[in-house]
């Protein structure tokens, strides 16, 4: 994306060390340690209740953890929302708001020029299959016509890192489809890097360079898996000998990390 609203965002590396959090006496995540370079896309997996969401919203700066560092390129973020730009689980569109609106949003509140983020958002409304949708109000869109606008409501924000939680969760399972392939296309023309957490293993492959598996809670990282897979990565690579070995991998690691 190189229109005029997104100069200078570029892509930052993301150093996480020893990070450990608990809720009273809960612990969540325990000991956990990555290192993501600038412009990768990695993917953590887990069963439920590992802390995946925990550790998405500690790099948001949204918790601040009871042990271990966070760094965004090169500043620490612990406990200081604002350096990434976060989505939800949920698209939290606001019903008085129409489509466009509510796309620029948080870039207006992140102090973007309205100007220069209503630019920004019209030149985005078509690659992100919106054209046609700017009037339009939440309740009129389709469940993966609103993870758009969610989605470019992230794209956005002047953040170098991207933090997904379970963007397509809620969606059936075509338009999840979908809805993957079309990202892993914004993703490639922006660069940015990103982390997603996914329950979908194949989500995960599909989208990623990088699969960090998760034990059950205390969550710890038990396996890394690299997806050497070329991309575009399109819907015949799930049947690729190569994709079953590696989902097969994760499959194993995760029923083992229970």
């Amino acid at each position: 994306m190189t229109d005029e609203g997104q100069r200078g965002v570029g892509a930052a590396d993301v150093s996480v060390r020893r990070l450990s959090h608990r809720f009273g006496e809960l612990e969540v995540v325990s000991d956990i340690s990555v290192e993501i370079a600038p412009s990768e896309f990695v993917a953590f997996v887990g069963p439920s209740g590992c802390g995946k969401t925990t550790v998405l919203r500690s790099l948001a700066g949204l918790i601040k953890p009871a042990d271990g560092t966070i760094e965004i390129g090169g500043v620490n973020v612990a406990g200081r929302p604002g350096s990434a730009a976060f989505l939800p689980q949920q698209d939290l569109l606001l019903p008085w708001r129409r489509a466009f609106d509510n796309a620029t949003v948080g870039a207006e509140v992140a102090g973007v020029n309205k100007a220069g983020a209503r630019a920004h958002a019209t030149a985005l409304f078509e690659r992100f299959g919106l054209s046609g949708f700017e009037k339009a109000w939440p309740h009129e869109l389709s469940g993966g016509m609103r993870q758009r606008v969610a989605v470019l409501r992230t794209f956005l924000l002047p953040r170098p890192v991207l933090l997904l939680d379970e963007p397509f969760g809620a969606l059936d399972a075509l338009t999840r489809r979908s809805m993957q392939r079309w990202l892993e296309g914004v993703w490639a023309d922006d660069r940015r890097t990103t982390v997603l957490v996914t329950h979908d293993v194949e989500e995960a492959l599909m989208l990623s360079d990088r699969v960090l598996v998760m034990s059950g809670r205390p969550g710890k990282i038990v396996d890394e898996v690299a997806v050497d897979l070329p991309r575009p990565r399109e819907t015949s690579s799930v049947t690729s000998t190569r994709f079953v070995a590696l989902k097969d991998r994760v499959l194993s690691r995760l029923l083992g990390a229970l």
